[in-house]
């Protein structure tokens, strides 16, 4: 059960990461006229790194500290309730302009586009990942053997 938890888990964060980047970059792209906005964004591999972490650690720490009482001898003992660990932002990061502009705005709107489509291309893969690992665990578990 821990290793389905893990791979729910990752998969959450990574889609939550995948729409918190996603919102970054619809602001850059909504300020690319805004004299002296600085254009922002996450490093999403080492944020995904920290935030299930973070979801591992929490996880670990409610399972051993929260244990289910039983009412009844013939229920199943429960190692404990799991929570998915709330979802703090990463550290925003400036970006380097490859040109800078005389009005002090740092959006290049033609490198923003393609990290939105990469990030849109990639949130939907994970969609169709997550939705695939639940279909298998759904065959697995109506399955009549």
């Amino acid at each position: 059960m821990d290793k389905l938890d893990a791979a729910l888990r990752f998969s959450q964060q990574a889609l939550s990461m995948r729409a918190y980047r996603q919102e970054i970059i619809s602001s850059n792209i909504a300020n690319a006229d805004t004299p002296g906005y600085k254009s922002r964004d996450v490093d999403f591999n080492s944020a995904l790194t920290q935030a299930v972490e973070r979801g591992t650690q929490l996880a670990q720490a409610s399972e051993s500290s929260v244990s289910l009482a039983r009412t009844s001898s013939r229920h199943i003992s429960g190692r404990g309730v799991t929570t998915a660990p709330p979802m703090g932002g990463p550290e925003l990061l400036y970006r380097v302009p490859n040109q800078q502009s005389v009005d002090g705005n740092t959006v290049e709107l033609d490198s923003e586009r393609v990290n939105f489509a990469d990030n849109a291309v990639h949130y939907e893969t994970g969609l169709t990942v997550l939705s695939g690992q639940i279909k298998t665990m759904l065959a697995a578990i109506t399955s009549q053997g």
